[in-house]
């Protein structure tokens, strides 16, 4: 039986980081020259709970939507991106533009996020969140 998680569930990875695919369907991306460029994107969500992100722009997956005219819902098939493993992707490095491990140390203090470098990662700028567009304005 698999235990639940009870109280905050802390993640490294966080909301706008730069993140590169080390493992997966995006990590196997081939350029037009046949070489392998893994999929690099910014962070849109995390679920630190069950350990899974979502990428901007990776893993595409199709969705069957039904119209609601109530609502003003359009039906149709919508893109939108897949939950992803943490495990799948790492932190970009911003000394070095690689994938790197993320930890956590205690500086002049306060608590930053430091790359294997050594280099302090900075704070993801705020994502502004999509506003609802009301068809109904007059």
């Amino acid at each position: 039986m698999k235990t639940i998680k009870k109280g905050t569930v802390k993640s490294k990875v966080k909301r706008g980081d730069q993140v590169v695919f080390i493992a997966g369907k995006e990590y196997a991306r081939y350029d037009s020259n046949g070489n392998r460029q893994p999929f690099r994107g910014r962070v849109i969500a995390v679920d630190a709970r069950n350990g899974k992100v979502k990428v901007e722009g990776a893993m595409l997956v199709k969705k069957h939507q039904k119209a609601v005219p109530q609502l003003n819902k359009e039906g149709g098939i919508i893109e939108k991106e897949a939950w992803v493993d943490v495990s799948n992707v790492a932190v970009v490095d911003p000394e070095t533009g690689k994938p790197t491990r993320v930890k956590y140390e205690v500086r002049d203090g306060k608590k930053v996020r430091v790359a294997k470098s050594g280099k302090v990662l900075p704070e993801p700028e705020k994502l502004v969140r999509r506003e609802r567009s009301t068809q109904n304005e007059e």
